[in-house]
């Protein structure tokens, strides 16, 4: 299972027995800060930290308490990730926009589809569709 996991994440970087991929770090607790201290924060080049050369990393403040930057952590989860948005419709019915699947850019095939779709039913459901066949 743990092998299936890993390569369904073509980021990571393994040395050894060593796993490593690219990260954000979220700085929490911006509201208790001077704006001179958070522009320091966004001046530190966040892509030195990565610990392995493959890897590339970037740092976001945030206010949890707040609601601050949560924009800007979504927007980098969201490009770091490199995920893209599947809208389904049913023949002669406009698509939902509503409920889109997400998909990795690299694992958006038609069959990686199917899989994302089937794995989001119940257990309960995969389990009587075992037994019938």
């Amino acid at each position: 299972m743990y092998s299936r996991v890993v390569s369904k994440f073509p980021s990571f970087d393994s040395v050894g027995n060593r796993v490593y991929t690219s990260c954000i770090y979220v700085m929490n607790k911006i509201d208790q800060i001077s704006i001179e201290e958070l522009d320091l924060i966004y001046k530190v080049p966040h892509a030195g930290m990565h610990i392995f050369a493959g890897s590339s990393n970037t740092a976001v403040p945030i206010s949890a308490n707040h609601g601050w930057n949560f924009d800007e952590l979504l927007e980098k989860m969201w490009e770091y990730l490199d995920l893209v948005r599947i809208y389904t419709k049913p023949r002669g019915v406009q698509p939902d926009f509503d409920d889109p699947v997400v998909l990795r850019k690299s694992h958006c095939t038609v069959e990686d589809f199917c899989n994302t779709i089937v794995l989001s039913l119940s257990p309960s459901l995969l389990i009587l569709s075992t037994k019938t066949s």
